[in-house]
């Protein structure tokens, strides 16, 4: 028997009045996760615990089965665990996304937040501009690391936990009231629009029509995670495969392997199939007993506010990534579960995450059970399932 989880980050949302009431997951064409509803079990989970802020962090550490309110020290130190970074316990560890500001003649504080990620900078392209920050910023007890496209890491020796605002949250905002109030940071974050907005980068990047990446900004701090083996407490030997760093430290974090697809950018245009077809040789021909399949692009354009390519998301998660695992499955003859799920909405209208539970399906290829007609968060509400403990959803799936 083989498991897997497709996870389409921020998939699920509310209903758009342009969409005739619907939300983007019931305007996309689903045929694939329609055709496995019907034989399905289809429910709702709540993975964000209440209180808990709901980031992809939280949310996907309960889908792995790690309840949050145990697990949880911070979203950057899962990600420094998938950068190679050896965190002392008393280190502090900081996202430092490279963000588009306003470039009016404003002070920082007036500047407007734009773009939380760039346009989805390349990670070559801004792992120069990180090496700006690094030259023009580092000082001593301070460190950055390159990560991916436009998630980075500052790590603080001797640091302390501080809350701070994730930039997706402020977009179309002034960034002053959001500013923290470490002075430090502080500091460093106006500095880095000095040594970023007319980067040789940057004004290229403006040539080709695209969003400067002028600022550094802080969030998601937290100390050294400490997470128990997902093989102890499944009995299953996984593999993780996903293009952004959080997904990837946590799997460090619970001893899964990683699998790195060729042209997976946690963009609209990842290599769906690319991942597809590796969990399918996982499964098959590498031994593995789970995998986890996580997806970056529905989410990413939720924040972005686009309400065609949600859809297209949507759609292309359930044509090559859904649709290439259970074809590759059933072609092999192999018994499987699968569950289909988002860890949180990510609602166009408010274009960040919201903590309301999340649609899942589950489908068994040895038996069947009355399901619905499509996959949606309307019909999963009207299922007798329910989790308000998401983070046990995962040994249902796993049947233990």
């Amino acid at each position: 028997m083989k498991y897997v989880i497709v996870l389409s980050d921020g998939m699920a949302g509310r209903p758009l009045e342009e969409l005739g009431g619907k939300t983007t997951l019931e305007a996309a064409a689903t045929p694939v996760m329609d055709r496995l509803a019907q034989k399905a079990e289809i429910g709702m989970a709540a993975m964000v615990p209440e209180g808990m802020a709901p980031g992809s962090d939280t949310a996907n550490l309960s889908v792995m089965g790690y309840d949050p309110r145990e697990y949880y020290t911070g979203r950057s130190p899962l990600e420094a665990l998938s950068i190679g970074v050896d965190m002392a316990d008393s280190d502090v560890s900081f996202r430092c996304n490279i963000v588009t500001l306003s470039e009016e003649e404003e002070p920082y504080e007036e500047k407007i937040m734009l773009d939380h990620s760039s346009d989805e900078i390349p990670t070559e392209e801004a792992a120069v501009l990180v090496d700006a920050l690094k030259e023009g910023l580092e000082r001593e007890g301070y460190s950055f690391y390159v990560g991916t496209s436009y998630r980075h890491l500052l790590i603080q020796k001797n640091g302390k936990l501080i809350e701070l605002t994730p930039p997706h949250d402020i977009l179309t905002k002034r960034v002053g009231e959001y500013l923290p109030q470490d002075e430090v940071l502080r500091d460093m974050m106006k500095k880095s629009y000095e040594i970023l907005n007319h980067h040789p980068i940057n004004e290229e990047r403006r040539r080709r029509g695209l969003k400067p990446a002028n600022s550094a900004w802080f969030w998601g701090a937290g100390t050294r995670p400490s997470l128990a083996p997902f093989e102890e407490k499944t009995g299953k030997k996984g593999v993780m495969i996903s293009a952004v760093d959080l997904l990837k430290g946590i799997a460090v974090g619970a001893g899964m392997d990683r699998v790195i697809v060729e042209g997976a950018n946690g963009g609209l245009h990842t290599n769906y199939a690319g991942k597809a077809d590796a969990a399918v040789d996982a499964l098959l021909h590498q031994g593995y007993d789970f995998a986890y399949v996580h997806v970056e692009a529905p989410d990413e354009m939720g924040h972005q506010g686009s309400v065609a390519d949600k859809i297209t998301a949507i759609e292309q998660v359930d044509e090559k990534v859904v649709g290439r695992i259970v074809e590759g499955l059933d072609e092999a003859g192999e018994d499987y579960r699968i569950m289909v799920l988002p860890d949180h909405p990510t609602p166009i209208c408010v274009r960040t995450h919201t903590s309301e539970p999340i649609p899942y399906l589950i489908y068994d290829s040895r038996r069947t059970v009355d399901g619905v007609h499509t996959y949606s968060e309307v019909k999963a509400a009207e299922s007798e399932w329910k989790w308000p403990e998401g983070y046990r959803l995962i040994e249902h799936l796993l049947e233990i």
